[in-house]
């Protein structure tokens, strides 16, 4: 982890622990805490079932200072902190784009506000666990990927950071499930353009942004593998390419790590 990133390593000992822990995360990862006979997991006040033998922890991409963290396992309760550092996100300047897209009129803004409100319903969903990490590539021969994070300028108005992957790919590029789950939203968002959000149960969430066709509707339950749609060039974009993008239980984080092995993934212990 280069210095630059200023990140500083935390180690303090929890409150009613014997044990010292402590771990420097970066925005819009995620931290595994493994154990033996975990029975639940708690971050933000929300309490959560482990999954294989860990509580994952999902740090959002605007995540800043201190997050407590904890666990219940046959021994009792541990608690942790977290120190969540700055992190040199690049800036993304892009001209070209549809003006539509940068200063939206009345009923494109309410059109938003309902794909939002959409959108924030898949987010709060917590089903029971289906699928998750590692995921497969979203396409069958994955190109470098990038800009997640990003402090996107469009036009030359600032807006939000890049929440998501984006690979490019040809237009008709067939896109498929990254882990077995159910379609939670199937549909055109102004922004996002076709889009398909699977639900992979224990709230996580992926997204697939900006396809030319969906082949999957609303209920549907999907396989790992399975086709969803296809690339194209759908919302705010400036070509075709597939935006990918994970939401764990409301964080949004990198979807690159979740590819690895889940012992590649930064880990308190």
């Amino acid at each position: 982890m280069a210095p630059s990133f200023l990140f500083l390593l935390l180690t303090l000992a929890s409150r009613g622990d014997n044990a010292a822990a402590g771990i420097a995360v970066r925005p819009g990862s995620v931290v595994r805490w493994p154990g033996d006979g975990i029975v639940a997991c708690e971050q933000g006040g929300e309490r959560y079932a482990p999954t294989a033998g860990a509580c994952w922890i999902a740090i959002d991409l605007e995540a800043r200072g201190e997050i407590a963290v904890a666990r219940m396992t046959s021994a009792g309760r541990e608690s942790r902190r977290l120190l969540v550092g700055e992190y040199p996100f690049p800036t993304e300047s892009l001209t070209g784009v549809d003006e539509k897209y940068v200063s939206p009129g009345a009923d494109a803004l309410a059109r938003i506000e309902r794909d939002r409100r959409e959108s924030g319903r898949a987010f709060a969903r917590r089903t029971r666990h289906l699928d998750g990490p590692p995921f497969a590539p979203p396409l069958a021969v994955l190109p470098e990927g990038g800009r997640f994070g990003a402090r996107r300028i469009f036009n030359g108005e600032t807006r939000s950071p890049h929440g998501g992957t984006d690979y490019p790919a040809a237009p008709g590029t067939i896109v498929v499930a990254p882990a077995a789950g159910v379609v939670a939203i199937s549909t055109e968002h102004f922004f996002a353009g076709q889009s398909v959000y699977l639900d992979h149960g224990d709230g996580l969430i992926s997204m697939s942004f900006h396809l030319s066709e969906r082949l999957v509707k609303a209920g549907d339950q999907v396989e790992r593998g399975q086709p969803l749609g296809r690339v194209g060039a759908t919302g705010r974009v400036t070509g075709p390419h597939l935006h990918f993008a994970v939401r764990w239980r409301g964080a949004r984080v990198d979807p690159a790590p979740l590819y690895g092995a889940p012992d590649s993934l930064p880990a308190i212990r």
